[in-house]
């Protein structure tokens, strides 16, 4: 399998299969949904739960929109406040969003990341990546490439290992479908910086 390789990467996803690819936080293990008709095989290959959705890396802050429906006017100042970063919004998923990556609940999550080659990834291949960490359900996650369990690296068809270390410090993730935010995850972004931006 080959590791370092942007075009290998961008074909694979292209090719409906799996990658696996660096961010800001962790490596994480992706599929592209525009190929993929579903997410199954991320959770065949990590063992994960499949009533636990799976969140999607965008590109842009315009992608909140295309992929989200009826926004409410909080879930985006939060994205414009934090993306780039470590946010994950819960927003209502619209007809863009495939039926097989949405929740139970009809919602999607969607993060952008702080990782300039995470994003020309998503560039590349047209759309977003829907990614979850790359580890063995249960597992540590991992912050490096050497520390991706070889299970994993055995089930992808490629991989990018951009040698750095990960925060490892996950996105803080807030349903944005009510009236108000509910912080469901706290990572990196503290309810104090929401406060301060939110009002």
């Amino acid at each position: 399998m080959p590791t370092g390789d942007f075009d290998a990467v961008v074909n694979t996803l292209m090719a409906g299969k799996t990658a696996i690819v660096p961010t800001d936080t962790l490596y994480g293990l992706a599929v592209c949904p525009l190929y993929a008709a579903s997410p199954g095989v991320l959770y065949e290959i990590k063992g994960r739960p499949s009533d636990k959705p799976v969140a999607w890396l965008v590109g842009s802050l315009s992608d909140l929109d295309v992929y989200g429906r009826d926004v409410a006017d909080y879930a985006r100042r939060l994205a414009t406040a934090f993306w780039p970063g470590a946010l994950t919004v819960i927003v209502p998923a619209s007809d863009a969003v495939p039926p097989a990556y949405r929740s139970a609940a009809g919602t999607i999550g969607l993060r952008m990341p702080d990782d300039e080659l995470t994003r020309a990834i998503i560039t590349a291949v047209g759309c977003p990546l829907a990614a979850t960490s790359a580890n063995l359900s249960g597992r540590p996650d991992p912050l490096s490439f050497a520390e991706i369990d070889p299970v994993i690296i055995a089930a992808t068809a490629a991989a990018i290992d951009d040698s750095q270390k990960k925060s490892g410090i996950g996105s803080t993730v807030i349903d944005c479908t009510a009236p108000t935010p509910r912080i469901l995850r706290e990572g990196s972004i503290t309810p104090e910086e929401i406060t301060a931006v939110l009002g």
